[in-house]
């Protein structure tokens, strides 16, 4: 709250064609911004009122409007008079006593533009309405959402949902039919689950050299109904585009890969662990890092809620790298300490073979 340094009545907020002017209702003294003296005289007086007002003592007994700490008293040369103003080096606030603001001088015009040519005009005419239409759509999007209604299911999970990407022009053949296999493998398991993973999980302990092959069958098995659509959804949304950029082949050879690396810094994060891992997630963390690397300026969409408020943030993939990496970081530390039964190393390992691929592919 401003108040007037004269009479300590609450000032009034004004708005004008130079900016905003706070006036007070008992003496008619007004405040006003440097920068709106600077669009009201021009760059002259406002260079020459600051100046002034910076190699000038505060006064005793002129408070400024905001701060309240003593102004500078500053004599602005205006037609052969001395215009006592008070200049605020704090809070760059100016104090106009009555009747002192009609005595500055009025800014001169500004130059006249040359005239462009009809199509040019056009053409800026066309720039400035999608510059305004793609930003009212991006803030239709953080106010009600993504326009595909399915996309608030996983918001609503905690999962964030792609923007911003263009669809795939070939069906992603690896992407769905590796999806549909986990979902069946699942399924398949469900009945006997404590005996599957204890046979084809793999568990550090024994992996060599009698259980190499758990190496490949723990990546199709998943501990519950959650555990699997995070890893089928994360697959599907992020491998589509990867797969369709590399081929089908180099799709392939990535993802076993990186499963393969995954399970690999598992297995020396902690060679003497009985528990046995499970999980696609090593295999996955592999095609989000490429899909982050190389598509960093698509759009994730994150579903805030507070209580019954629901609020979409939206971030651009390589700021989500970031923060996947720093949290995969911590887990891995939880992990090692013994305080987290999440893998991070097989994640981190499967990230790092993402990386590899991209520098190795990104020129081709």
């Amino acid at each position: 709250m401003l108040v007037c340094p004269r009479c300590r009545r609450r000032l009034v907020r004004t708005k004008t064609q130079n900016g905003i002017l706070f006036v007070c209702r008992g003496c008619q003294g007004r405040a006003v911004s440097l920068s709106v003296v600077r669009r009201m005289a021009g760059r002259g007086p406002a260079k020459t009122l600051w100046r002034e007002a910076i190699h000038r003592e505060a006064q005793e007994g002129v408070g400024c409007p905001a701060c309240h700490r003593a102004m500078a008293e500053v004599r602005l040369p205006v037609d052969g008079m001395r215009v006592p103003l008070d200049v605020c080096t704090g809070c760059h606030f100016v104090w106009f006593d009555p009747e002192e603001m009609e005595k500055l001088p009025e800014a001169p015009p500004p130059p006249a533009e040359e005239a462009l040519p009809e199509e040019a005009r056009e053409e800026i005419a066309i720039a400035e309405a999608e510059a305004v239409a793609e930003r009212a759509e991006r803030d239709d999007d953080t106010l009600l959402g993504p326009e595909e209604k399915w996309k608030w299911i996983p918001g609503l999970l905690g999962m964030p949902v792609e923007c911003g990407v263009a669809a795939v022009k070939c069906w992603p053949w690896v992407t769905w039919g590796l999806a549909a296999a986990l979902v069946a493998v699942f399924a398949l398991t469900q009945e006997n689950l404590r005996d599957v993973v204890q046979q084809y999980g793999l568990i550090p302990a024994e992996v060599w050299p009698d259980r190499v092959f758990t190496l490949f069958t723990s990546f199709f098995i998943h501990a519950g109904l959650l555990h699997l659509i995070a890893n089928v959804y994360f697959l599907i949304i992020f491998g589509d585009n990867v797969e369709e950029y590399l081929g089908r082949w180099r799709y392939l050879f990535l993802l076993v890969a990186a499963a393969l690396a995954g399970d690999a810094a598992h297995v020396f994060g902690d060679a003497r662990s009985t528990i046995a891992c499970i999980g696609a997630s090593g295999g996955i963390s592999g095609i989000i890092t490429f899909y982050f690397l190389r598509f960093p300026e698509a759009r994730l969409g994150i579903l805030l809620r507070y209580w019954f408020v629901f609020g979409w943030l939206y971030l651009p993939a390589w700021v989500a790298m970031i923060l996947w990496f720093g949290l995969q970081s911590v887990l891995a530390f939880l992990q090692l300490s013994g305080a987290s039964n999440i893998s991070a190393l097989a994640h981190l390992g499967g990230a790092a073979v993402g990386v590899l691929a991209w520098i190795a592919w990104r020129q081709k």
